[in-house]
Formats: structure tokens, sequence, C-alpha cells
């Protein structure tokens, strides 16, 4: 038996290991009249981050819902794990204390509040929120709330991650800061993932491959593989260039 201070590993529990990749295949959703994705064929092989990028309103955020269970597909065919989504606002309840928020998941699925307690303090640290558990969101910097939304979803123990612009809502300063921490973060606790940015350079920093989407309705233009060694800097010539060739696939100049 676990004793209350030992950390859980953060093993999905609903798959094996390595297999748990993502595909679709010809997907289209509409709401009424307005068409948000059309035909999308893109796949994660497992332990892949695969980061989505377009134009707002081409359907990113409906194409995770539709991985994550939320919405049903009208046309094609979707095979995913369990997923969890962590959308752009930590979406932090503000009378739980962090510490509480991060557990917040595994209370969900039937943990008492010890144990769902003692799984989020045994990675804290890692997550730099020492000495912050009993902290109220309000107390949090925005990064800070960032790193508890980020661990409560790895403490919902799913193989795939939906990440929704999770940086989005951040100045660039915390934002740049937090694309590090979270490719560390992923190199610890690997998992699939699904990143959907607006930010061409954050997919070329944190993705293994990056899927362009078109205006809406989304369309998939391009696909672009990023054979690049980590840990990847800003500057370095071939994120640069990288970051043009994408930029250009989606007609920006």
């Amino acid at each position: 038996m676990r004793t209350p201070t030992e950390a859980p590993v953060l093993e999905p529990r609903h798959t094996r290991k390595g297999d748990a990749g993502v595909v679709l295949e010809g997907i289209a959703k509409a709401f009424g009249d307005v068409r948000a994705l059309d035909g999308v064929s893109l796949r994660a092989a497992p332990r892949e981050t695969v980061a989505v990028v377009g134009p707002s309103g081409c359907g990113k955020s409906t194409l995770l819902e539709l991985v994550c269970g939320l919405l049903e597909p009208d046309a094609g065919t979707l095979e995913s794990p369990p997923a969890a989504l962590m959308p752009q606002r930590d979406g932090l309840l503000p009378w739980l204390s962090a510490l509480d928020n991060a557990g917040l998941a595994l209370r969900v699925a039937g943990a008492s509040r010890a144990e769902a307690r003692a799984a989020a303090q045994g990675h804290f640290a890692a997550f730099g929120l020492a000495g912050f558990e009993d902290a109220r969101p309000a107390a949090l910097s925005g990064g800070m709330r960032q790193r508890v939304a980020f661990l409560r979803t790895l403490l919902a123990g799913r193989p795939v991650l939906c990440l929704d612009e999770p940086f989005g809502a951040l100045d660039a300063l915390t934002r740049a800061q937090l694309q590090g921490w979270l490719a560390r973060a992923l190199a610890r606790e690997p998992r699939t993932v699904l990143l959907v940015t607006h930010d061409v350079e954050e997919a070329v920093l944190l993705a293994d491959r990056i899927v362009l989407l078109s205006p809406r309705p989304g369309r998939v233009v391009a696909e672009l593989e990023v054979a690049l060694p980590r840990p990847r800097q800003r500057t370095d010539r071939a994120v640069v260039e990288l970051r043009e060739r994408a930029l250009g696939a989606l007609g920006v100049s």
C-alpha cells in the first residue's frame, strides 16, 4: 500500500504504454449553418506532440472537443484513447487551494480528498509550486495557475492530452518561460499531445509535427515535420526557417 507521502507515477490508466495514438479521418463538424471543420484528417502517434495551428475561428478548439468526446462529428471517423482537455482559461475553482485544484480530477474519479491531495503534493516541487499548496487561485500568478491546471490535467491519468492555447492569455515573457517549462514537463511525463495554438513559433518549439489549418471551415493545408533536437531555442536558424515555412503555408508573408 502506498503511504500518503508517496507520489504515484503519472502513468495513463486506460492504455498500455506506447499504445495511445489518435487518428482522425475526414472529420466534418458544423454548428447550424456555420461549418467549423471540413474533411480534416490527422494522426498523432503514441507519445507524439502534434501542434494544430490556424487562424482564429478555423475550428481548432472544436477539433479538441471532438477528440475528448465532448462533441460528435457530423462525418468522418475518429479513434482516440480517453483524452483530457486543458482549456485556455485555467478553470481553477476560486474557493479551493492550489493543492485541491490540482487534485480535482482525481476527486471526480472517486478518490478521497486525502488521496487526491497526496497525489498532487508529490509533484508540486517538480512543477515549481512548492510552498503554494494552500494558496487560493487569486494569490497565484498567471503562470502558476497554468501549472496547477496542467498538473490537474496530468493527474487525470488520460493517455492523450488536448491543450487548447494553454498560454494564450499570458504576457509574452511568461509565455516564453512556460513554453520551456512545458517542454521539460512533457519530457518527464510523456503523453500523446494535441496542442492547439495560433502561435507558429510556439508550435515549432514544442511539437514533433505541425498541422496547419485553413480559415473556416478548417481544412488541412500542410503538415510539417519538426525534426529538430531538444531543447530548441527561438533564435536557432532551423527554428526560424521552419517558422517561416509554416507562415508561408498559411499565406502569411
